[in-house]
């Protein structure tokens, strides 16, 4: 897969379909182009059990995948409190609400309201 803004941004879409239809809460998307070279985006959400990040994890790689796109890592599904999808261009942050109030990830990044909104992008 190409690593072009286009590429990262219909990615970024995808995910957002994918957490959105499956009730993911609290989504947002920190913009990581001009902060670090790891990715484009890093998409964080919120699961409300165990099973339900699980199922979130699983319903997104299965659908990264069938749009041709193997994911490169996936942490956390043991444990299901933070589950992580690496996908390359967009890292997927899934937590436990009680783990991403504690870990605060938003904080790290210095998000603020109004760059932590998801969107589509055209």
């Amino acid at each position: 897969m190409d690593r072009d803004i286009h590429t990262s941004d219909t990615l970024l879409n995808s995910i957002h379909t994918v957490l959105n239809n499956h009730k993911a809460l609290d989504i947002v998307n920190i913009d990581l182009k001009q902060k670090s070279s790891i990715a484009d985006h890093m998409v964080i959400a919120t699961g409300r059990s165990h099973r339900h990040l699980n199922a979130l994890a699983d319903t997104l790689t299965k659908s990264v995948k069938k749009a041709g796109l193997k994911p490169l890592s996936i942490n956390g599904v043991k444990t299901s409190d933070w589950i992580l999808v690496d996908l390359g261009d967009v890292i997927v942050h899934l937590f436990h609400p009680e783990a991403r109030e504690y870990y605060n990830l938003e904080k790290m990044w210095k998000v603020n309201s109004t760059d932590s909104q998801m969107s589509y992008v055209s």
